[in-house]
């Protein structure tokens, strides 16, 4: 049975967890309200440039003239799987659910007879699969220094992926992040970015002439859209990396609030053994004078 010293200083020790899980859910709260907005700030520019590219792929696309971007290498031997997590950790699933999902979709690309490579943005999904799939890593983006997401961000990330396309290196990539629903729930997602994919024009019944040709225009928005797609995940992941960690650090604090019951109750309990057995020795030694 612990002393009633050891049971103090856990009591105190749980209580200064407390405080640090109550702090950092208070900063997980503050910094989600920015990381939200941008989010969702960012959904409607997103899907209007994907609804222009789907209007100008859909009329070149299987042409000989189209894009590499969009027609892609011909081939779908060598897959790149862009990993993005968070830098640092307590957030609960956030971190494991995102590289859950790259692990399984790594392990049927391999078990097809394909090749993958990964590349990793955020030290806790370098963390987890370098232990069974580092030999597979091409490069990592550390965006620990980072106290604000930009579009100067994405579109390094976006360069580096397009000169490795550009240089043969692979044959389509594939972005794997969290989609912030709202704070409780995060929703694990696998986005192709390229080649990209065609889907079907929001406005079948304008018709538009372009100058320059679809394919120079094309050209010139695909690199784009690819950073763009970039920018919002890594805006969506940002988002739910803070509703992950504060609804993480909410629990703690709860559990950490239920310890330091329990602890107290029994603390309490082993102080009044004590001081009956105190009085009991009073009362023997005053009986036997």
């Amino acid at each position: 049975m612990p002393s009633l010293k050891d049971l103090k200083n856990r009591i105190a020790s749980v209580k200064n967890t407390r405080k640090i899980t109550k702090a950092m859910q208070m900063v997980a709260a503050a910094k989600l309200r920015r990381a939200q907005e941008a989010a969702e700030a960012a959904r409607p520019y997103a899907a209007r440039m994907e609804a222009v590219v789907n209007g100008l792929a859909s009329s070149v696309a299987g042409s000989g003239s189209a894009p590499r971007l969009l027609a892609g290498t011909g081939a779908d031997k060598v897959h790149l799987l862009v990993v993005m997590t968070g830098e640092r950790g307590l957030c609960g699933g956030f971190n494991s659910s995102i590289v859950k999902l790259a692990r399984a979709r790594a392990n049927d690309l391999l078990a097809l007879g394909k090749t993958v490579k990964i590349l990793t943005v955020g030290k806790k999904g370098r963390d987890q699969l370098k232990r069974d799939m580092g030999h597979l890593f091409v490069g990592h983006v550390d965006l620990s220094e980072v106290r604000r997401i930009g579009y100067d961000n994405a579109r390094a990330i976006a360069q580096d992926i397009l000169s490795r396309f550009d240089g043969g290196e692979f044959d389509v990539a594939t972005l794997f992040f969290n989609r912030f629903q709202s704070v409780m729930t995060q929703i694990p997602t696998a986005q192709q970015i390229i080649p990209a994919p065609v889907g079907e024009a929001t406005d079948s019944s304008a018709v538009y002439d372009y100058e320059p040709s679809e394919d120079a225009i094309l050209a010139d928005l695909l690199p784009r859209s690819v950073a763009t797609q970039i920018f919002t995940a890594l805006l969506e992941n940002n988002a739910s990396f803070n509703g992950a960690q504060m609804s993480a650090m909410d629990n703690a604090t709860r559990n950490a609030g239920d310890m330091i019951d329990k602890l107290t109750i029994e603390f309490n309990r082993s102080r009044q053994a004590v001081i009956t057995n105190e009085l009991i020795e009073i009362i023997s030694g005053a009986e036997a004078l």
